[in-house]
Protein backbone atom coordinates (compact mmCIF):
# COMPACT_ATOMS: atom_id res chain seq x y z
CA UNK A 1 0.00 0.00 0.00
CA UNK A 2 1.06 3.59 -0.59
CA UNK A 3 2.43 5.27 2.52
CA UNK A 4 0.36 7.99 4.19
CA UNK A 5 1.82 11.44 3.60
CA UNK A 6 2.53 14.01 6.30
CA UNK A 7 2.47 17.73 5.55
CA UNK A 8 4.15 18.99 8.73
CA UNK A 9 6.74 17.26 10.91
CA UNK A 10 6.17 16.10 14.47
CA UNK A 11 8.74 16.99 17.09
CA UNK A 12 10.20 13.64 18.14
CA UNK A 13 11.83 13.47 21.58
CA UNK A 14 13.72 10.22 22.09
CA UNK A 15 14.34 8.94 25.60
CA UNK A 16 16.05 6.44 27.86
CA UNK A 17 16.44 2.78 28.78
CA UNK A 18 13.76 0.22 27.90
CA UNK A 19 11.34 2.77 26.53
CA UNK A 20 14.04 3.91 24.09
CA UNK A 21 14.29 0.30 22.85
CA UNK A 22 10.50 0.10 22.46
CA UNK A 23 10.48 3.50 20.74
CA UNK A 24 12.57 2.18 17.85
CA UNK A 25 10.57 -1.07 17.65
CA UNK A 26 7.34 0.93 17.39
CA UNK A 27 8.75 3.08 14.61
CA UNK A 28 10.12 0.09 12.71
CA UNK A 29 7.05 -2.14 13.00
CA UNK A 30 4.03 0.14 13.36
CA UNK A 31 4.85 3.49 11.78
CA UNK A 32 7.52 3.48 9.06
CA UNK A 33 5.93 0.67 6.99
CA UNK A 34 2.70 2.69 6.72
CA UNK A 35 3.57 6.39 7.03
CA UNK A 36 6.01 8.65 5.24
CA UNK A 37 7.03 9.75 8.72
CA UNK A 38 8.31 13.30 9.10
CA UNK A 39 9.85 14.27 12.42
CA UNK A 40 12.29 16.82 13.77
CA UNK A 41 14.38 14.59 16.01
CA UNK A 42 15.80 15.49 19.44
CA UNK A 43 17.75 12.99 21.53
CA UNK A 44 16.67 13.49 25.13
CA UNK A 45 18.60 10.45 26.32
CA UNK A 46 20.45 11.31 29.52
CA UNK A 47 23.91 11.02 27.95
CA UNK A 48 23.05 13.54 25.22
CA UNK A 49 21.36 15.87 27.68
CA UNK A 50 24.60 15.78 29.67
CA UNK A 51 26.70 16.48 26.57
CA UNK A 52 24.57 19.52 25.66
CA UNK A 53 24.22 20.79 29.23
CA UNK A 54 20.50 20.05 28.84
CA UNK A 55 20.17 22.57 26.00
CA UNK A 56 18.63 19.83 23.83
CA UNK A 57 15.64 19.72 26.17
CA UNK A 58 15.05 23.44 25.79
CA UNK A 59 15.50 23.17 22.02
CA UNK A 60 12.92 20.39 21.79
CA UNK A 61 10.36 22.45 23.71
CA UNK A 62 10.95 25.47 21.47
CA UNK A 63 10.58 23.24 18.41
CA UNK A 64 7.20 22.15 19.78
CA UNK A 65 6.18 25.81 19.78
CA UNK A 66 7.20 25.98 16.13
CA UNK A 67 5.45 22.83 14.88
CA UNK A 68 2.61 22.59 17.41
CA UNK A 69 2.74 18.83 18.08
CA UNK A 70 5.37 16.69 19.81
CA UNK A 71 5.71 13.06 20.85
CA UNK A 72 8.04 12.18 23.71
CA UNK A 73 9.65 8.99 24.98
CA UNK A 74 10.08 8.44 28.71
CA UNK A 75 13.27 9.98 30.14
CA UNK A 76 15.42 9.65 33.25
CA UNK A 77 15.30 12.33 35.94
CA UNK A 78 18.70 11.75 37.56
CA UNK A 79 19.31 11.18 41.25
CA UNK A 80 22.60 10.65 43.09
CA UNK A 81 22.94 7.08 41.79
CA UNK A 82 22.44 8.24 38.21
CA UNK A 83 25.12 10.90 38.67
CA UNK A 84 27.66 8.11 39.14
CA UNK A 85 26.16 5.69 36.61
CA UNK A 86 26.19 8.23 33.76
CA UNK A 87 29.13 10.34 34.95
CA UNK A 88 26.96 13.47 34.84
CA UNK A 89 28.24 17.04 35.03
CA UNK A 90 25.36 17.91 37.35
CA UNK A 91 22.04 16.51 38.52
CA UNK A 92 19.93 17.73 35.61
CA UNK A 93 16.32 18.74 36.20
CA UNK A 94 13.36 16.66 35.06
CA UNK A 95 13.05 17.02 31.25
CA UNK A 96 9.28 16.93 31.63
CA UNK A 97 9.44 19.76 34.15
CA UNK A 98 11.62 21.85 31.81
CA UNK A 99 9.35 21.24 28.81
CA UNK A 100 6.18 21.93 30.80
CA UNK A 101 7.61 25.19 32.12
CA UNK A 102 8.33 26.37 28.57
CA UNK A 103 5.04 25.23 27.04
CA UNK A 104 2.76 25.97 30.03
CA UNK A 105 -0.66 24.32 29.85
CA UNK A 106 -2.07 21.25 31.56
CA UNK A 107 -1.30 17.53 31.37
CA UNK A 108 -4.40 15.34 30.93
CA UNK A 109 -3.95 11.64 31.76
CA UNK A 110 -6.63 9.02 31.16
CA UNK A 111 -6.56 5.24 31.65
CA UNK A 112 -6.69 3.11 28.50
CA UNK A 113 -9.62 0.78 29.07
CA UNK A 114 -9.71 -2.64 27.44
CA UNK A 115 -11.98 -5.66 27.83
CA UNK A 116 -10.54 -8.25 30.16
CA UNK A 117 -8.55 -5.80 32.29
CA UNK A 118 -10.85 -4.79 35.13
CA UNK A 119 -10.02 -1.92 37.54
CA UNK A 120 -8.90 -2.96 41.02
CA UNK A 121 -11.51 -0.55 42.36
CA UNK A 122 -14.61 -2.49 41.35
CA UNK A 123 -16.99 0.47 41.41
CA UNK A 124 -14.95 2.42 38.81
CA UNK A 125 -17.20 2.04 35.78
CA UNK A 126 -15.76 4.94 33.75
CA UNK A 127 -12.21 6.28 33.34
CA UNK A 128 -11.00 9.05 35.66
CA UNK A 129 -8.98 11.73 33.88
CA UNK A 130 -6.22 13.43 35.86
CA UNK A 131 -5.60 17.06 34.91
CA UNK A 132 -2.11 17.83 36.15
CA UNK A 133 -0.81 21.37 36.39
CA UNK A 134 2.28 21.58 34.23
CA UNK A 135 4.35 24.28 35.90
CA UNK A 136 6.29 24.94 39.06
CA UNK A 137 5.99 23.59 42.60
CA UNK A 138 8.56 20.90 43.48
CA UNK A 139 9.61 20.54 39.81
CA UNK A 140 11.06 24.06 39.83
CA UNK A 141 12.16 24.02 43.45
CA UNK A 142 15.38 25.45 44.90
CA UNK A 143 16.96 23.38 47.67
CA UNK A 144 19.63 23.99 50.28
CA UNK A 145 21.28 21.83 52.92
CA UNK A 146 21.65 23.59 56.25
CA UNK A 147 25.05 22.85 57.84
CA UNK A 148 24.16 23.81 61.39
CA UNK A 149 22.38 26.19 63.73
CA UNK A 150 20.99 29.42 62.28
CA UNK A 151 17.87 31.19 61.01
CA UNK A 152 16.35 30.45 57.59
CA UNK A 153 14.28 33.24 56.04
CA UNK A 154 12.06 33.62 53.00
CA UNK A 155 12.96 36.95 51.38
CA UNK A 156 11.21 38.82 48.53
CA UNK A 157 12.71 42.00 47.08
CA UNK A 158 10.26 44.02 44.98
CA UNK A 159 11.31 46.05 41.93
CA UNK A 160 11.15 49.23 44.02
CA UNK A 161 13.55 47.73 46.56
CA UNK A 162 10.93 46.92 49.19
CA UNK A 163 11.91 43.81 51.13
CA UNK A 164 9.45 41.34 52.69
CA UNK A 165 10.70 38.61 55.02
CA UNK A 166 9.24 35.56 56.72
CA UNK A 167 11.13 33.30 59.10
CA UNK A 168 11.07 29.72 57.83
CA UNK A 169 12.73 28.05 60.81
CA UNK A 170 15.29 28.62 63.54
CA UNK A 171 17.63 25.66 63.14
CA UNK A 172 19.38 24.20 66.20
CA UNK A 173 21.38 21.84 64.02
CA UNK A 174 21.71 20.55 60.44
CA UNK A 175 18.65 20.30 58.21
CA UNK A 176 17.33 21.00 54.74
CA UNK A 177 15.29 23.76 53.08
CA UNK A 178 13.14 23.70 49.94
CA UNK A 179 11.71 26.74 48.16
CA UNK A 180 8.81 26.43 45.71
CA UNK A 181 7.00 28.92 43.56
CA UNK A 182 4.17 29.30 41.10
CA UNK A 183 2.72 32.12 39.02
CA UNK A 184 -0.81 33.47 38.90
CA UNK A 185 -0.83 33.47 35.10
CA UNK A 186 0.14 29.80 34.98
CA UNK A 187 -2.52 28.86 37.52
CA UNK A 188 -5.06 30.83 35.47
CA UNK A 189 -4.06 28.89 32.33
CA UNK A 190 -4.36 25.66 34.31
CA UNK A 191 -7.86 26.58 35.48
CA UNK A 192 -9.10 27.61 32.03
CA UNK A 193 -7.64 24.47 30.43
CA UNK A 194 -9.47 22.32 32.99
CA UNK A 195 -12.79 24.13 32.62
CA UNK A 196 -12.59 24.01 28.83
CA UNK A 197 -11.62 20.33 28.78
CA UNK A 198 -14.55 19.53 31.10
CA UNK A 199 -16.95 21.34 28.78
CA UNK A 200 -15.50 19.69 25.66
CA UNK A 201 -15.77 16.22 27.20
CA UNK A 202 -18.96 16.97 29.16
CA UNK A 203 -17.53 15.66 32.41
CA UNK A 204 -17.70 16.99 35.97
CA UNK A 205 -14.52 18.69 37.21
CA UNK A 206 -13.01 18.19 40.66
CA UNK A 207 -10.15 20.27 42.02
CA UNK A 208 -8.24 19.56 45.23
CA UNK A 209 -5.40 21.18 47.21
CA UNK A 210 -4.48 21.41 50.91
CA UNK A 211 -5.52 25.03 51.51
CA UNK A 212 -6.26 24.42 55.20
CA UNK A 213 -2.52 23.89 55.80
CA UNK A 214 -1.07 25.96 52.97
CA UNK A 215 -3.14 29.08 53.61
CA UNK A 216 -1.37 31.25 51.03
CA UNK A 217 0.24 28.94 48.44
CA UNK A 218 -2.51 26.35 47.97
CA UNK A 219 -5.24 28.85 48.83
CA UNK A 220 -4.14 30.95 45.85
CA UNK A 221 -4.89 27.99 43.56
CA UNK A 222 -8.32 27.57 45.15
CA UNK A 223 -9.16 31.28 44.86
CA UNK A 224 -8.08 31.59 41.22
CA UNK A 225 -10.13 28.53 40.21
CA UNK A 226 -13.18 29.87 42.05
CA UNK A 227 -12.90 33.35 40.53
CA UNK A 228 -12.49 32.13 36.94
CA UNK A 229 -15.31 29.62 37.33
CA UNK A 230 -17.74 32.22 38.67
CA UNK A 231 -16.88 34.84 36.03
CA UNK A 232 -16.37 32.71 32.92
CA UNK A 233 -17.69 29.18 33.23
CA UNK A 234 -20.51 28.84 35.77
CA UNK A 235 -23.34 29.43 33.30
CA UNK A 236 -21.68 27.24 30.65
CA UNK A 237 -21.37 24.39 33.15
CA UNK A 238 -25.03 24.74 34.12
CA UNK A 239 -26.07 24.67 30.47
CA UNK A 240 -23.94 21.58 29.86
CA UNK A 241 -25.36 19.85 32.93
CA UNK A 242 -21.96 19.38 34.58
CA UNK A 243 -20.54 20.59 37.90
CA UNK A 244 -17.35 22.04 39.35
CA UNK A 245 -16.42 20.71 42.78
CA UNK A 246 -13.62 21.77 45.15
CA UNK A 247 -12.39 19.78 48.14
CA UNK A 248 -9.23 19.01 50.10
CA UNK A 249 -6.80 16.57 48.51
CA UNK A 250 -7.22 13.95 51.25
CA UNK A 251 -11.02 14.17 51.00
CA UNK A 252 -10.75 13.89 47.20
CA UNK A 253 -8.76 10.65 47.53
CA UNK A 254 -11.44 9.16 49.77
CA UNK A 255 -14.22 10.27 47.42
CA UNK A 256 -12.42 8.98 44.33
CA UNK A 257 -12.15 5.48 45.79
CA UNK A 258 -15.92 5.35 46.31
CA UNK A 259 -16.92 6.98 43.00
CA UNK A 260 -17.95 5.41 39.69
CA UNK A 261 -15.42 7.55 37.78
CA UNK A 262 -16.26 9.46 34.63
CA UNK A 263 -14.94 12.84 35.77
CA UNK A 264 -11.83 15.04 35.57
CA UNK A 265 -9.73 15.38 38.71
CA UNK A 266 -7.57 18.51 38.58
CA UNK A 267 -4.43 18.37 40.72
CA UNK A 268 -1.37 20.47 41.39
CA UNK A 269 1.83 19.32 39.70
CA UNK A 270 3.12 16.77 42.22
CA UNK A 271 -0.33 15.55 43.26
CA UNK A 272 -1.15 14.89 39.61
CA UNK A 273 2.09 12.98 39.13
CA UNK A 274 1.31 10.64 42.03
CA UNK A 275 -2.45 10.27 41.52
CA UNK A 276 -2.16 9.51 37.81
CA UNK A 277 0.17 6.62 38.64
CA UNK A 278 -2.26 5.38 41.27
CA UNK A 279 -5.22 5.48 38.88
CA UNK A 280 -3.34 3.93 35.97
CA UNK A 281 -2.02 1.12 38.17
CA UNK A 282 -5.47 0.48 39.63
CA UNK A 283 -6.86 0.33 36.09
CA UNK A 284 -4.40 -2.36 35.07
CA UNK A 285 -0.91 -1.07 34.46
CA UNK A 286 1.22 2.05 34.43
CA UNK A 287 1.63 1.33 30.72
CA UNK A 288 -2.13 1.71 30.18
CA UNK A 289 -2.55 5.47 30.45
CA UNK A 290 -2.48 8.28 27.90
CA UNK A 291 -0.80 11.59 28.68
CA UNK A 292 -0.99 14.84 26.74
CA UNK A 293 0.24 18.32 27.61
CA UNK A 294 -2.20 20.89 26.23
CA UNK A 295 -1.02 24.50 26.13
CA UNK A 296 -3.39 27.48 25.96
CA UNK A 297 -1.35 28.62 22.97
CA UNK A 298 -2.28 25.49 21.05
CA UNK A 299 0.79 23.29 21.58
CA UNK A 300 0.41 19.55 22.20
CA UNK A 301 2.97 17.13 23.61
CA UNK A 302 2.06 13.43 23.82
CA UNK A 303 3.93 10.93 25.99
CA UNK A 304 3.50 7.82 28.11
CA UNK A 305 2.68 8.50 31.76
CA UNK A 306 5.18 5.91 33.04
CA UNK A 307 8.96 5.91 33.39
CA UNK A 308 11.82 4.29 31.51
CA UNK A 309 11.27 0.73 32.84
CA UNK A 310 14.80 0.53 34.25
CA UNK A 311 14.58 -3.04 35.57
CA UNK A 312 13.61 -4.42 32.16
CA UNK A 313 16.39 -2.44 30.51
CA UNK A 314 19.04 -4.05 32.70
CA UNK A 315 17.61 -7.46 31.78
CA UNK A 316 17.71 -6.45 28.11
CA UNK A 317 21.38 -5.49 28.41
CA UNK A 318 22.13 -8.96 29.79
CA UNK A 319 20.47 -10.50 26.76
CA UNK A 320 17.49 -11.69 28.78
CA UNK A 321 13.98 -11.63 27.38
CA UNK A 322 11.56 -8.93 28.59
CA UNK A 323 7.80 -8.61 28.34
CA UNK A 324 7.41 -4.85 28.46
CA UNK A 325 4.03 -3.22 27.82
CA UNK A 326 4.35 -0.66 25.00
CA UNK A 327 0.69 0.40 24.77
CA UNK A 328 1.05 3.85 26.37
CA UNK A 329 4.06 4.65 24.19
CA UNK A 330 2.14 3.53 21.09
CA UNK A 331 -0.79 5.70 22.16
CA UNK A 332 1.61 8.65 22.52
CA UNK A 333 2.50 8.23 18.85
CA UNK A 334 -1.11 7.71 17.78
CA UNK A 335 -2.25 10.74 19.76
CA UNK A 336 0.41 12.94 18.17
CA UNK A 337 -0.32 11.61 14.67
CA UNK A 338 -4.06 12.16 15.16
CA UNK A 339 -3.53 15.74 16.31
CA UNK A 340 -1.12 16.37 13.42
CA UNK A 341 -3.74 15.04 11.04
CA UNK A 342 -6.46 17.20 12.58
CA UNK A 343 -4.36 20.37 12.39
CA UNK A 344 -3.15 19.65 8.85
CA UNK A 345 -6.55 18.43 7.60
CA UNK A 346 -5.20 15.01 6.59
CA UNK A 347 -8.03 12.60 7.51
CA UNK A 348 -6.04 9.55 6.40
CA UNK A 349 -3.53 10.25 9.19
CA UNK A 350 -6.35 10.55 11.73
CA UNK A 351 -7.85 7.29 10.46
CA UNK A 352 -4.49 5.54 10.78
CA UNK A 353 -4.12 6.72 14.39
CA UNK A 354 -7.58 5.40 15.20
CA UNK A 355 -6.82 2.02 13.62
CA UNK A 356 -3.46 1.77 15.39
CA UNK A 357 -5.12 2.24 18.78
CA UNK A 358 -7.89 -0.20 17.91
CA UNK A 359 -5.26 -2.74 16.83
CA UNK A 360 -3.59 -2.47 20.26
CA UNK A 361 -6.83 -3.09 22.09
CA UNK A 362 -8.00 -5.83 19.73
CA UNK A 363 -4.69 -7.67 20.16
CA UNK A 364 -5.08 -7.64 23.94
CA UNK A 365 -8.76 -8.63 23.76
CA UNK A 366 -7.79 -11.59 21.55
CA UNK A 367 -5.70 -12.86 24.46
CA UNK A 368 -2.25 -11.74 23.27
CA UNK A 369 -0.59 -9.46 25.82
CA UNK A 370 2.48 -8.67 27.89
CA UNK A 371 3.12 -10.27 31.27
CA UNK A 372 1.88 -7.30 33.36
CA UNK A 373 -1.58 -7.65 31.79
CA UNK A 374 -1.60 -11.45 31.73
CA UNK A 375 -1.20 -11.44 35.52
CA UNK A 376 -4.42 -9.47 36.01
CA UNK A 377 -6.64 -10.27 33.02
CA UNK A 378 -10.02 -11.93 33.38
CA UNK A 379 -9.61 -13.47 29.92
CA UNK A 380 -8.99 -17.24 30.01
CA UNK A 381 -5.59 -18.66 29.02
CA UNK A 382 -3.85 -15.49 27.81
CA UNK A 383 -0.79 -15.76 25.59
CA UNK A 384 2.17 -13.95 27.16
CA UNK A 385 4.35 -12.28 24.53
CA UNK A 386 7.76 -10.70 24.88
CA UNK A 387 8.29 -7.01 24.13
CA UNK A 388 9.05 -7.42 20.43
CA UNK A 389 6.49 -10.13 19.68
CA UNK A 390 3.70 -8.07 21.29
CA UNK A 391 4.46 -5.18 18.93
CA UNK A 392 4.61 -7.60 15.98
CA UNK A 393 1.24 -9.05 16.99
CA UNK A 394 -0.21 -5.54 16.94
CA UNK A 395 1.26 -5.06 13.48
CA UNK A 396 -0.55 -8.17 12.22
CA UNK A 397 -3.84 -6.84 13.57
CA UNK A 398 -3.13 -3.40 12.11
CA UNK A 399 -2.28 -4.78 8.67
CA UNK A 400 -5.54 -6.70 8.62
CA UNK A 401 -7.51 -3.53 9.35
CA UNK A 402 -5.63 -1.51 6.71
CA UNK A 403 -5.87 -4.09 3.91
Amino acid sequence: MEKIKMNTPLVEMDGDEMTRILWQMIKDELLLPFIDLKTEYYDLGLEHRNETNDQVTVDSANATKKYGVAVKCATITPNAARMTEYNLKEMWKSPNGTIRAILDGTVFRTPIQVKGIDPCVKNWKKPITIARHAYGDVYKNVEMKVPGAGVAELVFTAEDGTVTKEVIHEFKGPGVIQGQHNRDDSIESFARSCFKYALDSKQDLWFATKDTISKKYDHTFKDIFAEIFEKEYKEKFEQAGITYFYTLIDDAVARVMKSEGGFIWACKNYDGDVMSDMISSACGSLAMMTSVLVSPQGYYEYEAAHGTVQRHYYKHLKGEETSTNSVATIFAWSGALRKRGELDHTPELVDFADKLEKACLSTIESGKMTKDLALITSLPNPTVLNSEDFIKAIRETLEASLS
